[in-house]
């Protein structure tokens, strides 16, 4: 599947595996790892009442409790495939992180954000290692806080949409870094996000839900956006991804986009 795109090959790739019931987590790590993508999800029977199925979901070294783009694609796969919610109008998704709805919307599906785990300032020790990290001054840096809804995410606000392009990909991470910063008013996009990470083969991931969940959360709360608003993703890798975020009349954060299939068929075990 690729995800956060209507365009096939210009979004987020990951590959879903249906009907994984039989598989051990050994043989889907194997699975993760041979297919070395960023995720590789292996969809189960439900488990938990309320949940139409079960999601596992892996990066090439581990298993994940939830991740944002594997989400979207394994819901659109299941759709795909026959599965009927029990609820017509949301889908519901069990994971490691416990009960994750998905609904369809005008942009395509969208899931609702998971509460954050941690958040609030950073240490200043942490600020600077960031800033090195990014090849970057600290006064670079317009404000930086964490916002971890699972992953380990610290986001870090800079000027301009142009400074986000600008940051030359590290050679290595050891810290989950989300970046971000704003397009001009009346852009067709309201910011440009970019995400590193040492959980990622190529240390860059190219459109990254639970990121944009988190930087939602962070930057509507702070006023810094308005919602509905969508985020460009993957510019700077040769991408276009683009992140629908919205926020109902209870607070909730959804992040959506369009999902396609590339490639189908079957998987030899």
């Amino acid at each position: 599947m690729d995800v956060f795109t209507d365009t096939p090959y210009l979004g987020n790739p990951v590959a879903v595996v249906l009907s994984a019931d039989g598989l051990s987590a050994e043989q889907m790590q194997l699975v993760a790892r041979w297919t070395n993508l960023s995720e590789t999800a292996f969809v189960l029977a439900p488990r938990a009442g309320g949940a139409d199925y079960r999601v596992r979901i892996f990066t090439p070294a581990r298993e994940l409790p939830f991740a944002g783009h594997p989400t979207l694609g394994t819901c659109h796969a299941w759709l795909e495939a026959g599965g009927r919610p029990a609820d017509p109008g949301s889908i519901v998704q069990e994971c490691e992180a416990g009960l994750i709805t998905v609904r369809r919307t005008g942009a395509g599906l969208a899931f609702a954000a998971p509460p954050l785990v941690r958040s609030g300032p950073v240490e200043e020790a942490v600020a600077e290692r960031v800033a090195r990290t990014l090849n970057i001054a600290r006064s670079d840096i317009a404000d930086i806080a964490w916002a971890d809804n699972g992953p380990g995410w610290v986001a870090v606000l800079l000027a301009s949409a142009g400074a986000v392009l600008a940051v030359q990909r590290p050679v290595t991470v050891d810290l989950d870094i989300g970046v971000t910063g704003p397009y001009p008013a009346g852009s067709p996009e309201a910011i440009e996000v970019r995400a590193f990470s040492p959980k990622i083969t190529s240390i860059e991931d190219p459109v990254t839900g639970s990121l944009n969940a988190s930087l939602g959360q962070w930057l509507l709360e702070s006023g810094r956006v308005t919602a509905p608003y969508v985020a460009s993703q993957g510019t700077a890798m040769g991408r276009r991804g683009r992140v629908h975020v919205s926020r109902d009349a209870d607070g909730q954060v959804w992040v959506g986009g369009g999902t396609v299939t590339c490639v189908s068929g079957t998987v030899e075990l």
